[in-house]
């Protein structure tokens, strides 16, 4: 069960990649390799956001597939596997573990590539070794294709026992860089048995309002929002909206009725500090 009587929202946590780029990952590494090389990095930003106050924390997982991975001398299996136990160790207890799995990074054919059946088999391999791995969670994240998230949603209701988070990226005119609209979205996710559905990357909090709603009339689901802390700079990469702004401009889909709430690009354990602080003095 993802809620209890005792929850009214439950809180996410923020970016790994911002993260660990405070860590020492240097441009061009490969994030999910840092579950091997330097463990206790990644278990630090965990401990950061579980402290924070998250109850879900997503393991370093998200390019962990074979394609990714590619050459760099490491199975999908062994990087989740040591994810998941990392995620698991830093939680204590405190909060659920979601496997993170991001998009191949391919496009699915006729549009690119990559066959479905080959993304099936590839969401299956990462869903397979995160279920054994312990994880609580299938957070399937940042899709901008509707054929690409059928397949990981597919491969991991048929082959696991995962309840799905499910959130797609979609652009400010409310629909994906793919064009998938919110309703296409709502009725994929609800046919596959999606968990909760909702909302990541790619905006700031305000931006993502106007789609937000949309979602609230299509389905009944939890929806959950997990927005970027704004626009990076491009010379500096830092990103404009700070941790205090951030929680305010949360408030609204609290409001709305969102019950799974966190950040994505740019978002650290104090902007997750600081949106839980915001929560509590509303509802």
């Amino acid at each position: 069960m993802l809620f209890d009587s005792q929850k009214k929202y439950l809180l996410y946590d923020g970016a790994m990649g911002t993260m660990l780029q405070k860590a020492g990952l240097e441009p061009g590494e490969k994030p999910d390799l840092m579950n091997i090389t330097t463990p206790e990095a990644v278990e630090n930003i965990h401990k950061m956001y579980v402290d924070a106050g998250s109850d879900i924390i997503c393991t370093n997982t998200f390019g962990s597939n074979r394609l990714n991975l590619k050459e760099t001398g490491y199975t999908p299996e062994e990087i989740i596997t040591a994810a998941v136990e990392i995620a698991k160790r830093a939680s204590a207890g405190r909060a659920k573990v979601a496997l993170d799995i991001g998009s191949t990074g391919h496009l699915l054919e006729p549009y690119g590539d990559l066959e479905p059946e080959d993304a099936y088999d590839i969401f299956k391999e990462m869903a397979v070794a995160g279920e054994r791995a312990g994880a609580d969670f299938a957070a399937i994240e940042t899709m901008s294709d509707i054929h690409e998230l059928k397949e990981a949603m597919t491969a991991v209701k048929e082959n696991t026992k995962l309840p799905m988070l499910v959130t797609m990226t979609f652009e400010k005119a409310g629909r994906t860089f793919m064009g998938v609209t919110v309703e296409d979205f709502v009725k994929l996710a609800e046919e596959l048995g999606a968990s909760a559905i909702g909302l990541n990357c790619s905006l700031e909090p305000p931006a993502m309002e106007e789609t937000a709603k949309e979602l609230f009339k299509q389905t009944k689901l939890p929806i959950i929002i997990k927005p970027n802390a704004g626009l990076p700079d491009g010379e500096s990469g830092a990103y404009h909206t700070g941790a205090e702004q951030f929680a305010e401009q949360m408030l609204p889909y609290a409001k709305m009725g969102a019950k799974i709430l966190g950040g994505c690009c740019g978002t650290t354990p104090e902007y997750i500090k600081a949106l839980k602080s915001s929560l509590e003095a509303i509802l």
